[in-house]
């Protein structure tokens, strides 16, 4: 009997291996997945903000093409970016909840809305409903000589906080915040 039990748990499990060999994997998404975070350094744990974001690429297209100019952008591509504040914080000039919130932005040409949106998992910007904005703010629109091929975020320590960077092309828009 025992003998019985142990060929079947085998052929079971060769079965279910070999299904497990079969399963398809998708390529590499055209605008992976990236996250920025603050503190920078991956050794502290103890964290004031992260931000999950997709990362368009320009490949040719302008910045006004990808994210134009006066519309509502999902700052990033795909999903709409999630920002985490792990802490009460003060973001641009207002005071936000500890919370996961969706991050959009406006871009302009002298300066950028950013908003923070209580709608979370949303897809690209199609979904998004002023009514629930929790916090926007506006921030001057900078730039750089260096251009940025791929969209990015990154958190920069000034004394009192941080801000938090977006750079694409040779833009780049600074939010400060503080806790």
């Amino acid at each position: 009997m025992k003998k019985l039990l142990s060929i079947s748990l085998f052929i079971l499990a060769v079965t279910f291996f070999n299904d497990l060999q079969a399963q398809k994997f998708s390529g590499l998404d055209k605008s992976p997945m990236d996250m920025a975070s603050y503190p920078t350094d991956y050794k502290v744990s103890d964290k004031v903000v992260r931000i999950i974001y997709g990362r368009p690429q320009l490949k040719n297209r302008s910045l006004a093409e990808l994210a134009p100019t006066g519309q509502v952008w999902r700052t990033g591509a795909n999903e709409a970016a999630e920002i985490t504040f792990y802490e009460n914080v003060n973001f641009g000039g207002k005071d936000i909840k500890a919370g996961t919130y969706s991050l959009f932005t406006i871009p302009g040409e002298k300066e950028w809305t950013v908003i923070l949106n209580k709608n979370l998992n949303q897809w690209g910007s199609y979904f998004y409903d002023e009514s629930d904005d929790v916090a926007r703010i506006k921030v001057p629109n900078g730039s750089d000589s260096a251009s940025l091929e791929e969209f990015s975020i990154a958190f920069k320590e000034v004394e009192n906080g941080a801000h938090m960077v977006m750079g694409w092309d040779k833009t780049r828009v600074a939010v400060p915040i503080t806790w």
